[in-house]
């Protein structure tokens, strides 16, 4: 008896399908969780806001600087001289003065350089930002699908155990009226104990998966809803391994992010060197000193007086401090060049294993779904054969291992497809929210 692989693909499909719960969790709604409850999204996003303060702070240096100072004292003099006539001096009073200084810088290039790199750190913020987001993405799908799959096994564990469970009885059966020999039944146990052993292997995966999603959540996750039916894999658009490498090595994030560092670290270098130029400033104060007497009278005075005018500064040697400086930027700027090249090679190379892997993924799924139509045959007719006498129990039960375990690899080639996917995406620096949505579509309770 044949049947076509779009059988298999649905039978596949409502085995990934089945949910326990009507109130299952989607992968939007596990998603939307992690977005709240992930600390290392958290973490992102507080580093981006603070980063957004560079800009402020750098430019501040470009601003004028006004400060006020005052003071108020109460003072006490006396002295007696011993002279003739004797002069005795007994006096208080009061002193205070009040000060407002300005400056307003003119020529500092330092400073003009530290807002030039302030506003590129606020930019690659957003990248970053964007990598912490593309990252949860990945974490969310990976662990979401690790958890189906384990679900899926113990699925597949459960029911190989009960037809292994019923070969073992049948063998027992036959062996008893004495139309099979005890070989028969041992065969049937020995893979019965095998599958016990698998079934606590497969729990344990489950529980393990789980718990790797609640890091991600903050708790353990409800019934998940699975794969739906109609899902064929396709190709990635555009199918040419050329494009999706040059999209990853300009559009890459990472990629995006070591660029900045590296331009950050040029600017590094003219700001170190700033360091030798001159700095020029316009300055101002105005002053007003007031009080009750003084040392030598008694009477009240108010003094008041301003002043205008630049200031210039020269450094003219500084220890070698800049020098050695400049030479410190020069060797973090390689750093942040050679950093680039790494970043661009992992681009390159995540593209080229992404877009490979797609398009495996897709040729496994076709293989795979022939190969249980041929598993499930071969198990048939080895059924027919052990009813005929033409065949063991042992072929029997090893056709029908194959058929559960090309079922397991069946679904472990759509989840690696999803996954790929979205990998793919990632490497080009293209992954958002929407792609998650359009897999949470084929998801159904």
């Amino acid at each position: 008896m044949t049947r076509s692989p779009t059988v298999f693909a649905a039978a596949l499909a409502l085995a990934l399908s089945f949910s326990h719960c009507e109130a299952a969790e989607d992968l939007m709604e596990i998603y939307r969780e992690a977005q709240r409850n992930d600390p290392a999204l958290a973490a992102a996003r507080a580093n981006w806001e603070a980063t957004q303060e560079r800009v402020p702070q750098a430019r501040a240096g470009l601003l004028p600087n006004v400060s006020l100072s005052a003071s108020a004292n109460g003072n006490y003099f006396g002295t007696n001289v011993d002279t003739n006539p004797r002069v005795n001096v007994d006096r208080g009073f009061a002193a205070g003065g009040l000060t407002v200084s300005a400056s307003q810088p003119l020529y500092r290039y330092a400073n003009q350089v530290a807002y030039s790199q302030a506003v590129q750190q606020v930019e690659q913020a957003d990248y970053t930002l964007a990598l912490a987001r593309q990252d949860l993405i990945l974490r969310v799908a990976i662990a979401y699908f690790d958890v189906l799959l384990a679900e899926f096994n113990v699925d597949v564990t459960d029911s190989q155990k009960a037809a292994v469970s019923e070969q073992l009885a049948q063998a027992k059966r036959n062996f008893e009226v004495g139309v099979a020999t005890i070989t028969d039944t041992n065969e049937a146990q020995a893979k019965y104990d095998s599958i016990v052993a698998q079934e606590i292997l497969t729990r344990n995966d489950l529980e393990n998966k789980r718990t790797a999603l609640r890091a991600i959540i903050g708790r353990f996750p409800r019934d998940l809803k699975r794969l739906g039916g109609g899902f064929e894999p396709m190709p990635p658009t555009p199918n040419t391994l050329d494009d999706w490498v040059d999209r990853a090595l300009t559009e890459n994030l990472s990629v995006k992010i070591a660029r900045y560092n590296a331009d950050i670290a040029t600017l590094e270098i003219e700001r170190q060197r700033a360091g030798h130029l001159p700095t020029l400033d316009l300055v101002a104060s105005a002053n007003a000193l007031a009080g009750s007497g003084s040392v030598n009278t008694d009477r009240f005075n108010d003094t008041r007086q301003a002043q205008i005018g630049v200031a210039l500064n020269v450094p003219l040697y500084q220890g070698g401090f800049v020098d050695s400086k400049v030479r410190e930027a020069l060797a973090l700027q390689e750093n942040a060049r050679q950093n680039l090249e790494v970043a661009r090679r992992n681009a390159l190379f995540t593209a080229q294993t992404g877009f490979t892997g797609v398009n495996s993924a897709v040729a496994s799924v076709k293989a795979l779904e022939q190969a249980l139509v041929s598993a499930q045959t071969a198990y048939e007719s080895n059924r027919t054969g052990q009813e005929v006498g033409v065949r063991t129990n042992l072929d029997v039960l090893n056709t029908q291992q194959n058929v559960f375990q090309t079922r397991r690899d069946l679904a472990q080639a759509y989840f690696n497809y999803l996954l790929g996917m979205l990998r793919l995406k990632s490497a080009v620096g293209s992954l958002d929210e929407r792609d998650l949505e359009d897999i949470n579509r084929r998801l159904r309770g």
